[in-house]
């Protein structure tokens, strides 16, 4: 089984938004907004922005009421494993790729100073 840290970069001082690992998520607040990085998975990187609202709530993405930028996610591309798997119309072997168990620890959360 994969670890289940992540890369954690602290872009700017101050105060951070609370975060916890939980398996394959990453849990923001006080239980408040939880992101299932492994379905977020794909076969290219993928960046999420982690904003708080004019309510002072926790949002994914910059648009509609996020006014204050706390934390980006990036997932990188899916990796695939080649296997052999018989053999083509034309004798040749015949490769099929496998995707590799999501890993956590591949993943970097970049944390942003937040004014209070």
């Amino acid at each position: 089984m994969a670890t289940k840290k992540i890369n954690v970069v602290e872009k700017t001082p101050g105060k951070h938004i609370a975060y916890e690992v939980q398996k394959n998520k990453l849990v923001f607040g006080d239980d408040e907004l939880s992101v299932n990085l492994e379905s977020r998975e794909r076969d290219y990187e993928v960046t999420l922005d982690i904003c708080i609202d004019t309510e002072d709530g926790i949002v994914i993405g910059t648009g509609g009421k996020a006014q204050k930028y706390a934390a980006e996610i990036m997932i990188p591309a899916r990796r695939y494993d080649i296997i052999e798997d018989g053999v083509d119309e034309n004798g040749e072997p015949r490769e099929v790729p496998v995707p590799i168990e999501f890993d956590m620890s591949l993943c970097t959360l970049v944390l942003w100073g937040i004014e209070v």
